[in-house]
């Protein structure tokens, strides 16, 4: 399975909203805010089933099964899950000890502040948006990426195991 490199989308973001083109095309950019939460959605997949089924296995069915798996809405709700000062008892024993950690925190933040964003840029043609609206997600995106890989093992570990294991209630 050939995965999407994060920084290939996050390079795409860019060329459609590129200040030397001339004032950009509202469908490049809300085409450019889309592809920056893809960008990263994608990477955190990619970890959660490199982490499962390992790197090496990345052409198996059973690579894609993983990651096919990740849905939008489950990543909303951890992130917003790992956000709370005290998570709820259907998380807490697959926490960290220490829990998930400020880079963990930071990361859950941007995700769901750029899959709000995303959301409006593809279904809200209510709202107008504009190179500096893309420029702002693509930088939130890589930033949101950088804190997640700087966490610790054991919070990425646990993050991620989440991702693809929701606990039962």
């Amino acid at each position: 399975m050939a995965t999407l490199n994060p920084e290939h989308l996050f390079e795409q973001a860019e060329s459609l909203v590129d200040a030397r083109s001339g004032r950009p095309r509202q469908a490049d950019v809300r085409r450019a805010i889309s592809t920056a939460y893809y960008g990263l959605f994608h990477a955190i997949i990619t970890a959660a089933a490199d982490l499962y089924v390992g790197k090496a296995s990345r052409d198996t069915s059973r690579y894609g099964l993983v990651y096919r798996s990740v849905n939008h809405d489950w990543l909303r709700d951890l992130c917003k899950e790992v956000q709370k000062p005290t998570l709820t008892n259907r998380f807490k024993p697959y926490a960290p000890p220490d829990g998930f950690g400020a880079n963990i925190v930071a990361f859950a933040i941007a995700a769901c502040e750029l899959q709000q964003k995303r959301h409006a840029a593809d279904y809200d043609v209510m709202i107008k948006v504009n190179r500096s609206d893309a420029d702002f997600a693509i930088r939130a995106a890589r930033a949101a990426l950088k804190r997640f890989e700087n966490a610790s093992q054991p919070s990425r570990v646990a993050f991620l195991s989440l991702l693809l294991f929701q606990p039962r209630a």
